[in-house]
């Protein structure tokens, strides 16, 4: 079934998921489980050994060719390019997406198995440039050392575009990216970057794919979703807890953006923006206020909901819905650039 805009609080049942999903996602739930210690941290080394890299391959898989490029080592700041083979032969210039990945600010990285793909299917199918960021990770660099590197990345893409991006790679047709944390990432990087100057930048879209967002209150999908897969009401209050400041509270404007210290984002030439949102995600509700919110602040949006599906669905190839994502955004992506 097509997603709609008109289905946001569907009777809860069921998500609509092959078993191969279902067991896929009861094991990542499982695994986020036991990595938190009981005193609230993360055990890194059971989760390192779980979480499968992908290397790079300067050879084509699937046509996407693929580096790393190191911005920072004192932080160990770096980010993924993944290139399309068409761009080697051709004269035409191609939009670049700079992606965050998500893992509530604590898990996974830009060479995780399942964001290399992602990010390979984006760079395949759109066709553009896919800058994959590998920020740093809660709990031993907290706010806003995640926001502090997206925003250090962008400023590194502008200043050196001639050395690390190949030639048809177009600066000022970028966009952002990202999922869950990362597209939380995206929100507030976006922010910075619509009050800075930059030499070639220019960032003309943001694609915002079911965000990290929250709030002290109980949204009415938190309270009817509390067990949900992946993504769950207990583990999104841990995470909080690793990512905050000592001392402050999920109103936190890191957190409820569009709470009660929001940004006044109005004056800020905030790229246009696509949100989407999931029926069995129960983040579902922030992630539709934060819509209402950019409506309200003037800024061009849309919302696009899958009823049927749950957190991080699109990172699931088999569900015909996360293809069915990936060509939204590149319709999205060729709109912008029309409008551009």
């Amino acid at each position: 079934m097509d997603p709609t805009k008109s289905q946001l609080h569907q009777p809860i049942t069921k998500p609509t998921l092959p078993w191969k999903t279902r067991l896929a996602v009861s094991f990542v739930s499982y695994l986020t489980d036991v990595t938190f210690s009981a005193n609230g941290s993360v055990n890194k080394r059971l989760l390192g050994f779980l979480d499968l890299k992908t290397p790079t391959n300067s050879k084509p898989i699937n046509s996407v060719i693929t580096s790393d490029t190191v911005v920072d080592p004192s932080r160990h700041l770096w980010f993924r390019l993944f290139t399309p083979t068409t761009a080697a032969s051709s004269t035409t210039t191609l939009p670049v997406i700079v992606f965050f990945h998500g893992g509530g600010f604590t898990y996974l990285s830009a060479a995780s198995r399942p964001y290399d793909a992602v990010c390979r299917r984006f760079t395949r199918r759109t066709p553009a440039f896919v800058v994959s960021v590998d920020y740093r990770l809660c709990p031993e660099h907290r706010y806003p050392s995640q926001y502090d590197d997206g925003f250090d990345v962008l400023k590194f893409l502008d200043e050196n575009r001639e050395r690390i991006l190949p030639e048809n790679a177009d600066l000022s047709k970028c966009f952002l990216a990202g999922d869950s944390a990362g597209a939380n990432l995206a929100h507030h990087v976006a922010v910075r970057a619509s009050g800075s100057q930059f030499r070639a930048l220019k960032v003309i879209g943001l694609i915002s794919i079911q965000p990290f967002f929250g709030g002290e209150e109980r949204t009415e999908s938190e309270k009817q979703l509390p067990g949900s897969f992946i993504v769950s009401v207990d583990r999104t209050d841990k995470m909080w807890k690793l990512f905050l400041p000592d001392g402050s509270n999920r109103d936190h404007m890191a957190a409820n953006v569009s709470g009660p210290n929001a940004a006044d984002i109005s004056g800020l030439d905030y790229p246009n923006t696509m949100v989407f949102v999931a029926g069995f995600d129960p983040l579902k509700d922030w992630q539709k206020r934060y819509y209402d919110w950019l409506r309200k602040s003037g800024k061009e949006a849309t919302l696009i909901e899958y009823p049927n599906m749950i957190h991080a669905f699109y990172l699931f190839p088999e569900l015909p819905e996360a293809s069915q994502l990936i060509t939204q955004v590149k319709d999205f992506i060729g709109k912008q650039l029309c409008k551009d």
